[in-house]
C-alpha cells in the first residue's frame, strides 16, 4: 500500500516556490507552458522561476537550441535542458550560486491539433543540482498523452511535468515513491510513462533498468525495453519500422535451447523479407512480470524479485538480446503493443506447450468474442507464430506444429492458421536440446550438478552463479 502523503498540484507548486534553495528556468515547446503555469498559479513564484520560454516557432527554436531532425525527440529536449541550464549558471552563479540548487526543466510535446489523429506524446526532463555548486544531474522521461481533447492533454501535461519536478526534489531517494508520485492527480487512462532515465554523477548508483521495472510494476506502462548495451530506450526509438522476432519466457536460466529457438525462427522469418529489412530485424526476449514474482516464504503477495530480474537481463544482454519486461500475459495484448511501434512483420516464437495455452479460455475471458476474438486480435497485424518442436520423453516422439492436435472444436480453425501461414513449424538444430527443460536446468543448478554448464551459454554463466 502507498503510505506516502499525496499533495495536490497547487500544494506541490507552492512548496517548491517557498523552498528558497530551488531556482531555475522552464522551456516548453508544444501544448503551451502548462508546467510553468502551475508555479504562477501558486503564490511566491518569484522564489522559483528565473525565466520561462516557449520557442514554439521552428526557426526560433533552431536559432536557440540548434537544428534537429525531429522536434519532439530525446535529442531536442536534452539540448533544451543543457542550453538553458548553462545560461542560468552563467548569469546567476555569482549572485546566488552558493545558496541555490539551479535547475532547468524542459519539454517538447506533440499534443492534439486541429483535425489531428496522430499519436500524442512528449519528452520532458529536468537538469538540476542536488546541492549548491554541485555538478548537475538529469532525469529524462517520455510520456504518451491519451486524452482525446487538446485542453485535457494540456492539463495532464502540466500536472505530470510538475510531478516530475517535485519527485526530483523530494522523492529521488526512494524509487517506488518517485515513480508512483508521477501520477498524482492523474490516471493511467490519461498518461503513460514508458521511459525514465537518471544520469549524472549523483545518480551513478541508479540502475535505470530497475527504474523501468518500477514503471511496469506501478502500472505507469505495460512494458519497458532495454537494449543489449543495457541502455533504457523508449520503444518507438528501437522498434520503428523494424521487423521483430519475439521470444517469451522466464529465462530462469537462459539456455542453449532459447538461442536455438531464436536462430531457427530468424532463418524462417527472414526468408520472405526484403534484403534491406533483414539487417534491421530486432530480436527481443520478453520476460513477463508473473515470472519475476518472489517465491520465498518471506515474500509479500505480488512482490517482485529485483535481483532475479537483473540477473536474467544481464544474461540476455550479454548474448546481444534486447530485453522487454511486460505485464501482457495474453498473446493478443503483446501483439497489439508491438504493432503500436512497427508496421513491419512480427514473428513470435513459442513452444508446443504455449501453443496449446492459446486455446485456453482464461486468456480470453475478458473478451466478448472469447477465443475467436483473441486470435482475431493476435493476427490482426502482420504477425506470425513460429512453433518449436517438443519431444515426448516416454516415447521420444516429436510434436511439431504440423502434427499438433488442437483442442476439440478448434481443429478446423487451427488447420486454417497452418494453411494461411499464420502458424509455421520450425526445426530444432539438435534434438539433445529437447532433453532438458528450463526447470530441469534450474534443478541441476540448485543441486550443484555441473552438467548445467553444458546447457547454458557461457556468456550467461556469471549471471546464473551470481
Amino acid at each position: 500500500m502507498d503510505k506516502r502523503k499525496v499533495y495536490s498540484s497547487y500544494d506541490k507548486a507552492l512548496r517548491i516556490n517557498l523552498d528558497e534553495e530551488k531556482y531555475g528556468t522552464f522551456a516548453e515547446i508544444g501544448a503551451g507552458q502548462e508546467v510553468a503555469n502551475w508555479f504562477f498559479r501558486a503564490s511566491a513564484s518569484a522564489g522559483t522561476v528565473a525565466k520561462t520560454i516557449s520557442a514554439y516557432d521552428m526557426t526560433m527554436s533552431d536559432a536557440i537550441y540548434g537544428k534537429s531532425q525531429r522536434y519532439v525527440s530525446r535529442a531536442r529536449v536534452s539540448a533544451m535542458m543543457e542550453y538553458e541550464y548553462a545560461l542560468l549558471v552563467e548569469r546567476l552563479q555569482e549572485a546566488r550560486g552558493k545558496q541555490s540548487t539551479f535547475f532547468s526543466f524542459s519539454n517538447t510535446v506533440r499534443a492534439r491539433g486541429y483535425k489531428d489523429t496522430g499519436e500524442c506524446h512528449g519528452w520532458m526532463g529536468i537538469h538540476f543540482q542536488l546541492k549548491p555548486e554541485d555538478e548537475p544531474c538529469q532525469i529524462l522521461m517520455h510520456v504518451r498523452l491519451l486524452d482525446e481533447e487538446n485542453v485535457d492533454q494540456m492539463e495532464a501535461l502540466g500536472m505530470i511535468g510538475l510531478n516530475l519536478i517535485y519527485a526530483a526534489f523530494y522523492h529521488r531517494d526512494d524509487l517506488t515513491d518517485f515513480t508512483k508520485s508521477l501520477m498524482d492527480g492523474l490516471t493511467r487512462w490519461r498518461v503513460e510513462v514508458d521511459m525514465l532515465k537518471f544520469s549524472g554523477e549523483g545518480f551513478k548508483s541508479v540502475d535505470n533498468r530497475l527504474c523501468h521495472l518500477e514503471l511496469v510494476t506501478s502500472g505507469l506502462t505495460d512494458a519497458a525495453m532495454f537494449l543489449p548495451s543495457g541502455e533504457v530506450v523508449q520503444p518507438a526509438e528501437a522498434l520503428y519500422k523494424k521487423p521483430i522476432i519475439l521470444l517469451r519466457g522466464s529465462f530462469d536460466p537462459v539456455t542453449n535451447l532459447h538461442l536455438d529457438m531464436i536462430q531457427q525462427t530468424r532463418e524462417a522469418f527472414q526468408r520472405d523479407l526484403p534484403d534491406e529489412s533483414k539487417d534491421k530485424t530486432i530480436e527481443i526476449c520478453e520476460i513477463s512480470m508473473n515470472n519475476l514474482l518472489r517465491a520465498d516464504d518471506k515474500a509479500e503477495d505480488g512482490e517482485i524479485d529485483h535481483q532475479a530480474f537483473i540477473d536474467r537481463a544481464d544474461a540476455l544482454q550479454a548474448l546481444g538480446k534486447t530485453v522487454l519486461v511486460s505485464k501482457c500475459p495474453e498473446f493478443h495484448r503483446i501483439a497489439t503493443y508491438l504493432s503500436r511501434y512497427t508496421t513491419s512483420p512480427v514473428g513470435i516464437v513459442l513452444s508446443i506447450g504455449l501453443l496449446n495455452e492459446l486455446f485456453k479460455e482464461k486468456w480470453s475471458e475478458n473478451l466478448a468474442g472469447g477465443i475467436l476474438e483473441s486470435f482475431g486480435r493476435l493476427f490482426k497485424h502482420e504477425l506470425s507464430l513460429y512453433v518449436y518442436p517438443w519431444q515426448i520423453r516416454k516415447s521420444n516422439e516429436l510434436v511439431t506444429a504440423e502434427n499438433f492436435r488442437a483442442p476439440e472444436g478448434f481443429q478446423s480453425l487451427y488447420q486454417h492458421f497452418l494453411e494461411a501461414g499464420l502458424i509455421s513449424s520450425i526445426e530444432c538444430s539438435d534434438r539433445e536440446l529437447l532433453c532438458c527443460t528450463g526447470r530441469d536446468v534450474q534443478r541441476m543448478i540448485d543441486a550443484g550438478d555441473e552438467r548445467w554448464k553444458t546447457l547454458v551459454p557461457e556468456q550467461a554463466h556469471l549471471s546464473v552463479t551470481h
